[in-house]
């Protein structure tokens, strides 16, 4: 069955894609999908072989996601088939097997991930002028580059930026992106077809190699000693490797070799975008999508969700989604409702205690703990007093009694009054309320 208003997403977002992909990518990729059944609730797309599926997810699922239905974690509700198999219940993250190969060299970059789409902050700077500098002269400096940072930080769209800025400036280089796993599935799909020779040869005739995620190479030796040949071969020719992974050379089970080698170069750490930062990525992203996210529910979102790019990117799409749907201007209690899940896996799971919030309330408010627990009036001290009070009652889980008492001896009465005092102002107080989610964050992060 067809629905016909899903029918014409479909349509649209192939002509939306067809925009803004070259030719033979379109035509490699996107225009072997099939659309076989769809309904408000899902759509069957028929796919050549697993590598499509994975390539349109792995590309396009923020797109597909303003086109398609979408399911209740924000996902795209999409069904896939393997052509010539039998018709499957497998649905989006599924892998059944492929029946036929793509070409394995095949340069598959993700359109999103260039330079321009980049935000960048304190907490990637240097990195991202490293791998410009690399992208403007591949091989000359910075060789090899290991950049190492957490999950959904960035990484993988530096990576693919440095492949779109070589293919378009640097076009008689021949570059390749590809994860550390596509490159063992290269060494075994090559060992079976007798044809390990052949890739070689193609690996050590790059010009700029750009591998991700090589913490996936650990516990394998033979195929670490193969990249490690493939690496020496191409640096001793100065070209250019460029590696991400989400722990530095020193931390991976890896044969000291190969450490070595991996430290020959750069290392750069990537770390968790700043607040700031974060409110960029979302108002980018949000209106890269067609929605208009306020800057004070920006910042509210960036203050619950700070752990990676991917889980922002991920709220934004439930956002779009309910915006699409519902047609209703965001709040921030829509919001917390929307994200509440999300919210919720970024809370704290650890047992805090008062001296942890004094001494975080102390170093943002530049005030020492015995005097937060003192007798002060001072303006500043005194408010710093309240904070932490209202932070003890929004955080522990303890008698009011209790708490009070660990501030020198105050009654719960006053623990009360500093609680509804700051819960009003941080209403009205954009300084404060930052003050606030900062503290919050710092003693979540102990």
């Amino acid at each position: 069955m067809l629905d016909c208003e899903v029918k014409s997403s479909w349509t649209q977002f192939l002509e939306f894609i067809e925009s803004r992909c070259s030719s033979a990518e379109f035509q490699n990729w996107i225009a072997p999908i099939r659309l076989i059944e769809a309904t408000p609730d899902k759509v069957i797309l028929e796919v050549p072989n697993v590598y499509v599926q994975d390539y349109l997810l792995d590309n396009f699922k923020e797109v597909l996601c303003n086109f398609l239905p979408l399911l209740a974690s924000g996902e795209p509700a999409i069904q896939f088939l393997i052509a010539t198999e039998k018709p499957t219940t497998s649905t989006t993250g599924s892998a059944p097997e492929p029946v036929e190969e793509l070409p394995s060299n095949e340069l598959c970059l993700n359109p999103l991930y260039t330079f321009e789409n980049f935000i960048e902050g304190p907490s990637n700077q240097f990195v991202k002028s490293a791998t410009v500098g690399i992208a403007n002269r591949p091989g000359k400096s910075y060789n090899p580059l290991f950049i190492h940072g957490g999950v959904g930080l960035g990484k993988t769209h530096l990576l693919h930026s440095i492949g779109h800025y070589v293919k378009e400036h640097h076009r008689k280089l021949r570059v390749q992106v590809i994860t550390t796993e596509g490159f063992i599935n290269d060494i075994v799909d090559h060992l079976k077809a007798k044809s390990i020779d052949k890739m070689k040869r193609f690996y050590r005739t790059l010009d700029v190699l750009l591998i991700d995620d090589i913490q996936f190479l650990q516990n394998r030796l033979g195929f670490e000693e193969e990249f490690c040949n493939t690496f020496e071969t191409l640096l001793n020719q100065n070209k250019q490797i460029v590696i991400t992974s989400d722990k530095p050379p020193a931390h991976l089970k890896l044969s000291e070799r190969m450490v070595a080698r991996l430290e020959w170069g750069l290392v750069a750490h990537m770390g968790v975008p700043d607040l700031e930062t974060r409110v960029a990525i979302i108002k980018h992203k949000s209106e890269r999508r067609g929605l208009n996210i306020p800057n004070q529910i920006a910042f509210f979102i960036a203050e619950h969700i700070y752990n990676n790019v991917r889980q922002i990117e991920g709220a934004i799409n439930r956002l779009c989604a309910h915006s699409k749907l519902m047609s209703e201007n965001l709040t921030e209690e829509i919001v917390e409702k929307i994200l509440s899940e999300l919210f919720q896996h970024n809370a704290p799971n650890k047992k805090i205690s008062v001296e942890e919030i004094l001494k975080s309330v102390a170093a943002v408010f530049e005030v020492r703990v015995s005097e937060i627990k003192g007798e002060s009036r001072h303006k500043e001290i005194a408010l710093a007093r309240q904070v932490a009070m209202y932070l003890a009652k929004e955080m522990i889980d303890d008698s009011l009694m209790k708490i009070a008492s660990s501030f020198g001896g105050k009654t719960h009465s006053t623990l009360l009054h500093a609680w509804k005092k700051i819960t009003d102002q941080v209403q009205m107080n954009e300084m404060l309320r930052r003050q606030v989610q900062m503290i919050r964050r710092n003693i979540e992060t102990i």
